[in-house]
């Protein structure tokens, strides 16, 4: 034997011997169990655990040893292969390897299962390893924690070649699911910077999310444990669940290009992802352009119905043939008061013109311009001119102006807009990219005339497949538009505000949002958020990483700008200068257009039609021909009188609330307010203006204001309120529980009929600021106040120290806060209502109720009532309103006899909102035939009033009840209202107008519960299905009543009764539970009086059949209480059924009884 020989197999034996003992103490590296230790524990303790791993081969909590090609089974120094040193394989020695004198060969290492995971020199994994052995989540990463802390424990993971690996930080994070914006909550996650993988803890996921995880063969199933929806899922690879992130062979160079691509299409308007293609060639940074391109804000802004075919007919030339539409009203009015938009489209060119719009009146006047336009421009006039039938259209006035100018007339048919389908089609497209870009930069909806201007000064430099991939700009200038001037909608910028700076030491420019390009001026339009007026200038730098109205920033909050400086634009070619309005006095390149003045701002793009997804018009209006209808008409002499309909967006007047800071900050009480109501969050500490931390959601906020009134309608004070926008906080990361009960009306109608049986005096509380006292547990910031942003830190933001209006969490923390005073106090909850609360010692009894920050409370000690009021004080910041007369809104007044609760001033000013303060009063809510089917009536044009209205109408019927099933009838079609319906609400309102001083009386008398239920059997037409109504009195007074559809169609009339009187049973069970806590026990069955005969015997009938069996549940139920005495059931005639009054409209006559008899009267009766 050679001594080369001899080498090779020493060398084969000692890795032989070295796995063996690896095998034997389980000490090498490779480790798949985390420990930590405590630096200063003691010897004989054990190490605590922070986390392990399993051994993913066995299943049992070990440190395996480094698997080899033996490891199966013993290995022993004779019967081992011996392994090659050269190329790692066994069967050979290094002496016979064939790669032996090959020095460029490079060995492969052999497989180590879960030897990696421990490792602290390997390159950490972007995988998660899902364990189910782990107790903790571990990352090596730091940006997966969100709120990052320093790890203050001496804790270290031990991992199996002896090093300690220190945790370097703790905190929380949020695992993101595919197609969904839910995300799983890690809440303790570790980061230990050396560690080689992500690791997630089965034991912490399952208990702090709603989850459950499976493992099977062939990998792991995360799942939602309530409807086992598969939200994870992961392969067994190499022994071990992963949770694997997608990889690229070159991710940065398509991390860029990605990019950039994202970029452009968000320059660009959020166009068809195919224009890019179309487009690389001019635009600067775009080399590919990939096929699976998606943006969410195009997904959900463009979807849409299929298309109609496509027209044959072409024009030949230039303003041929001109497209009109007119688009409107819109949801809310533009910061300039614009309601509509007219958009003008030629039909050769595809270039629009699009003119904003107050009213549709407006139209020929804006048609007037854009003739002298083309006259001046271009020395031509359009030949054909084509739109639908609307009035504005075909009014006399236009049509002289087309004969003047000898341009023919194309209407389309009525109800038929695919003939109008360019102007249509132009709608969706604007509207489209306009809500594409408000939704990409969340900006507010009063900024849409900015976004649809934008949408259509892009879409005319974008190609079009209808002209040959061309854009409307080439076809019609003759040349290609520029593109580099382009910036994202938005989008943070600074333009150079110097002439603007009182003194050299201040700051030339101050954070904006870019909203548009100036069709007047050669610049940029920038809307300041601390001022409030919106800047057009040249030198702007841009920062398309930051958008200012994203309230959770993904990015960096102090990104580095684009570009310091921005060259000079040319948006419009010098020679071919297209302004469709009339050219601004001032031609420099800078100026500022304040949004706080009634001044109309300069916007020189043209503006907007009508759109699909607008209610169609209620009736086209005909077309008239000069040469064959010669009557003459207001309509054809363009003699046109203002249609007054109902409007809620009313001019902002001294006297009116404003619903805006843009409003408020116009009138000097508004401004007073809002300066009181900051000085006192400041004096109480709210927040504290720290720098924008990163990787963490900022909330923004906003002004709200209300008018507070005295019982007789004068203005009391002018409140101003900060209210945090809420609605962007996360689960799990900046609030938790939500829920705070409020008191039920019908507990403050039965607390204020027991105080004026026992001549208790009612005191009334309110609460200054109250969410405030509230302990805030979480780390929440907020943006600064509108109008009040520190000047000399405008960037920070504010750490809330305590809850504040609008946070999801604040009103539960301000209960808590409140009734763990009361509780320590004496007092505890009754079961009935947890917002009322009862003290009872010594023969002194004390109620107290709750409705957020509004308290009543009354008593039979007058001294124990005032020590009460005192503490509450001393604790909390009390405005002691003394006698009870306004609550709620709720008007209580005194009277002889009791109480009475009103609510006039509310109506009255709901009349003059919806203009028929002057209407004539109607005797009746509804009329017999307003059952009527109203599936054959149009829809009506303004669903959003008919809400409005609607919802104004449920808030009246708290001291209504007469008005109540005509408002439950109009709160069923809130989704699709129609005209029919429209005119029901109406009658409803004129009903108010004559019954304005009704209300609900409250008077002293014997305290005995007695209930009346009734149902209109398969009622609604539409569905068959039927109405249930009830009502309850405590003595004389009404307390409760309810109107509801019943959930399932009836199959008779006995049917529908008895479930009424099943719903009727559980509101009596209720009541007889609170006034027994209100010490007011019913020595008797509460009587339940139903006037249907077979519904009564079904009640007290044991024997079921075939016909009533499906109805075992209710029955089970009325037969229970029957049993304990609880209730009994009497019948009575139909004609003295008072809850007939709550299930069907009635004739005037019977209404006016019925609602006698449920006590309503009027405040001069």
């Amino acid at each position: 034997m050679t001594l080369d020989n001899l080498y090779s197999l020493l060398c084969s034996e000692e890795i032989i011997v070295n796995q063996e003992i690896s095998k034997e103490t389980s000490t090498v590296a490779g480790a798949t169990a985390l420990y930590a230790t405590s630096l200063n524990q003691s010897r004989n303790r054990p190490p605590r655990k922070i986390g392990k791993i399993r051994n993913f081969s066995t299943g049992q909590p070990s440190l395996p040893s480094l698997p080899s090609s033996n490891a199966s089974s013993p290995v022993s120094a004779n019967t081992a292969r011996p392994i090659c040193q050269i190329c790692n394989k066994a069967g050979h020695i290094a002496l016979n390897c064939w790669h032996r004198s090959n020095p460029r060969f490079a060995p492969t290492n052999p497989r180590s299962m879960n030897a990696f995971l421990a490792q602290p020199n390997q390159t950490a994994s972007q995988d998660w390893v899902v364990d189910s052995g782990a107790s903790t989540h571990l990352t090596p990463d730091l940006n997966n924690l969100q709120y990052p802390t320093n790890y203050q424990g001496q804790d270290s993971v031990s991992v199996a070649n002896g090093s300690q690996l220190q945790v370097a930080h703790s905190g929380q994070g949020l695992l993101p699911l595919p197609d969904t914006p839910r995300k799983i909550y890690l809440r303790k996650l570790l980061h230990i910077p050396h560690l080689s993988h992500n690791l997630l803890s089965v034991s912490q996921l399952t208990t702090d999310n709603p989850i459950s995880v499976s493992f099977d063969a062939n990998g792991f199933q995360i799942k939602d444990r309530k409807d086992h929806r598969l939200l994870l899922h992961g392969p067994l690879r190499d022994g071990l669940y992963r949770l694997s992130r997608p990889t690229n062979s070159n991710p940065q160079a398509l991390h860029a290009t990605t990019n950039q691509e994202t970029i452009w299409h968000a320059r660009l308007g959020h166009p068809h992802h195919g224009l890019l293609k179309t487009l690389r060639s001019h635009l600067p940074d775009i080399t590919h352009v990939s096929n699976n391109f998606s943006c969410v804000s195009c997904t959900v802004s463009k979807c849409h119905k299929s298309s109609f075919n496509k027209s044959n007919s072409v024009s030949l030339a230039a303003f041929d043939l001109i497209h009109s539409d007119v688009w409107g009203p819109a949801p809310e009015n533009s910061m300039d008061g614009f309601r509509y938009y007219v958009i003008f489209i030629d039909d050769f060119t595809r270039f629009s013109w699009l003119y904003l719009m107050k009213s549709k009146q407006e139209t020929v006047s804006k048609f007037r311009l854009l003739l002298q336009l083309i006259s001046t421009q271009f020395k031509t006039t359009p030949k054909a001119f084509r739109s639908d039938g609307g009035g504005e259209y075909t009014s006399h006035e236009f049509n002289n102006l087309l004969q003047s100018h000898g341009i023919l007339r194309q209407l389309s048919c009525p109800h038929t807009p695919e003939q109008n389908g360019l102007a249509e089609r132009k709608h969706r497209h604007l509207l489209e990219l306009a809500r594409s870009m408000l939704h990409a930069a969340n900006l507010p909806i009063i900024l849409w005339a900015d976004a649809i201007a934008t949408a259509n000064y892009l879409v005319n430099r974008l190609p079009s497949s209808s002209i040959s991939n061309q854009t409307p700009f080439y076809r019609l200038h003759g040349q290609h538009p520029t593109y580099t001037h382009l910036r994202i909608f938005g989008c943070q910028c600074f333009p150079w505000l110097r002439p603007y700076t009182p003194n050299k030491l201040l700051p030339r420019s101050q954070e904006c949002t870019f909203i548009g390009y100036s069709p007047s001026h050669k610049g940029y339009k920038c809307l300041s958020p601390l001022s409030n007026k919106i800047f057009i200038s040249r030198h702007v730098t841009f920062n398309e990483n930051v958008f200012p109205y994203k309230l959770n920033p993904t990015q960096s909050s102090n990104p580095v700008p684009t570009a310091a400086y921005t060259p000079p634009l040319v948006l419009i070619p010098p020679s071919l200068a297209i302004n469709p309005m009339p050219p601004t006095s001032s031609q420099t390149n800078q100026s500022t257009v304040p949004i706080l003045q009634n001044k109309q701002l300069n916007h020189t793009s043209p503006e907007i039609s009508s759109v699909q997804s607008i209610p169609p018009l209620l009736s086209n209006p005909p077309v008239f021909n000069s040469s064959t209808h010669h009557m003459q008409t207001r309509l054809k002499s363009g003699i046109t009188k203002p249609k007054h309909i109902f409007s809620l967006h009313t001019s902002v007047s001294p006297d009116q609330t404003p619903t805006s800071y843009a409003q408020a900050i116009k009138h000097s009480h508004w401004r007073k307010a809002m300066s009181e109501e900051f000085h006192a969050l400041k004096k109480q500490s709210t927040w504290t203006l720290v720098s924008v931390p990163d990787q963490t959601p900022i909330l923004g906020c906003k002004w709200t204001f209300k008018t507070k009134l005295l019982p007789n309608g004068k203005v009391e004070r002018y409140k101003a309120r900060l209210v945090a926008q809420g609605y962007d906080q996360q689960y799990g990361v900046n609030y938790t529980e939500t829920f705070s009960p409020v008191a039920k009306m019908t507990t403050i109608r039965v607390l204020l009929t027991l105080a004026l049986n026992r001549n208790w005096e009612i005191r009334q509380l309110d609460v200054s600021n109250a969410f405030l006292h509230g302990d805030l547990t979480e780390t929440i910031y907020m943006r600064q106040p509108p109008g009040f942003v520190d000047t000399t830190a405008p960037s920070a933001v504010c750490k809330l120290n305590k809850s504040l209006y609008g946070l999801k969490q604040a009103p539960r923390q301000w209960f808590e806060k409140l009734t763990t005073f009361l509780q320590d106090q004496g007092f505890r909850f009754t079961r009935s209502d947890p917002s009322l609360l009862i003290f009872r010692r010594n023969n002194i009894q004390i109620f107290l109720l709750i409705y957020v920050d509004d308290i009543l409370i009354t008593g039979n000690s007058p001294a124990a009532l005032a020590e009460l009021l005192s503490k509450l004080h001393d604790q909390f910041a009390l405005k002691q309103l003394n006698q009870l007369s306004l609550f709620l809104g709720i008007q209580i007044i005194r009277q002889e006899s009791g109480l009475l609760l009103t609510q006039q001033h509310y109506a009255e000013k709901l009349l003059r909102d919806s203009g028929l303060a002057d209407c004539k009063a109607a005797d009746t809510p509804l009329t017999p035939k307003s059952k009527s089917n109203t599936a054959i009536s149009p829809p009506f044009s303004d669903p959003t009033l008919y809400r409005r209205l609607a919802g104004s109408l449920q808030y009246l019927s708290i001291t209504r009840p007469d008005i109540s099933f005509a408002t439950n009838q109009a709160c069923q079609h809130m989704h699709q209202p129609t005209i029919q319906n429209f005119q029901d609400l109406k009658r409803l309102l004129r009903y108010i107008k004559g019954t304005l001083s009704f209300g609900l009386p409250i008077t002293a008398g014997d305290l005995t519960l007695r209930t009346y239920t009734d149902a209109d059997w398969a009622s609604d037409s539409s569905d068959r299905k039927s109405i249930s109504g009830f009502c309850s009195f405590l003595g004389p007074n009404l307390i409760s009543w309810t109107v509801k559809k019943q959930v399932t169609v009836a199959k008779s009339s006995t049917e529908a009764e008895y479930r009424s009187l099943s719903a009727a049973t559980s509101d009596v069970i209720w009541l007889r539970r609170l006034v027994e806590e209100l010490d007011l026990p019913q020595q008797s069955p509460t009587p339940i009086h139903c006037d249907n005969t077979s519904a009564i015997a079904l009640a007290r009938n044991p024997v079921f059949h075939a016909r009533t069996k499906h109805i075992e549940i209710d029955y089970q139920f009325i037969r229970q209480h029957l049993k304990t005495g609880a209730i009994s059931i009497t019948h009575i005639p139909s004609d003295a059924q008072i809850a007939d009054i709550l299930t069907k409209p009635l004739q005037i006559s019977r209404f006016q009884t019925m609602r006698d008899k449920l006590t309503i009267r009027s405040l001069n009766s």
